[in-house]
């Protein structure tokens, strides 16, 4: 008989746990990896902005994009846009980390894309439109360049 079992969290949900790099891959199982981030955290706006910059600034998008998809299913509704927004720049730098270029690119602009309608208002001290050119610009060189260093292409959130 041959049994394949799946890795399950403590409420039975079906969870990988094989270890991960600070980029979101999967290792080997038993290879050290880089702590997950818990799922489902509700955070102040200020607080996730925070967790979100560290982890940007140590080279974890991938990690940062968690924190932001917390705020973004946790916050209201009239930011839901705003929060998916910067999960789609964390997640498009972690793809041009990766190597992938064309997807980090299209995440990347469609990140940007998402946010304009908050660059006016500026948001919890989000620098959006600074965000925005990041964005624009970190698209067009992954398209034609290297990869890229994701802690060293963090971007700031906030002026």
């Amino acid at each position: 008989m041959n049994e394949t079992r799946r890795d399950r969290d403590a409420e039975g949900r079906a969870r990988n746990a094989r270890p991960r790099d600070g980029l979101g891959r999967p290792l080997p199982y038993g290879a050290p990896g880089v702590e997950r981030q818990p799922e489902g955290v509700v955070r102040t706006p200020a607080e996730t902005l925070a967790e979100a910059q560290r982890l940007l600034d140590a080279g974890m998008p991938f990690h940062a994009h968690e924190v932001f998809e917390d705020a973004w299913k946790s916050g209201p509704d009239d930011e839901r846009e705003l929060w998916r927004g910067l999960a789609q720049l964390a997640v498009g730098l972690t793809h041009s980390a990766r190597g992938n270029t064309a997807g980090g690119a299209r995440l990347l602009r469609r990140g940007a894309g998402a946010l304009t309608p908050f660059a006016e208002a500026g948001p919890y001290g989000i620098e959006v439109a600074a965000l925005s050119d990041w964005a624009r610009e970190l698209a067009a060189r992954v398209e034609s360049g290297p990869t890229v260093d994701a802690a060293a292409e963090a971007p700031r959130l906030r002026g």
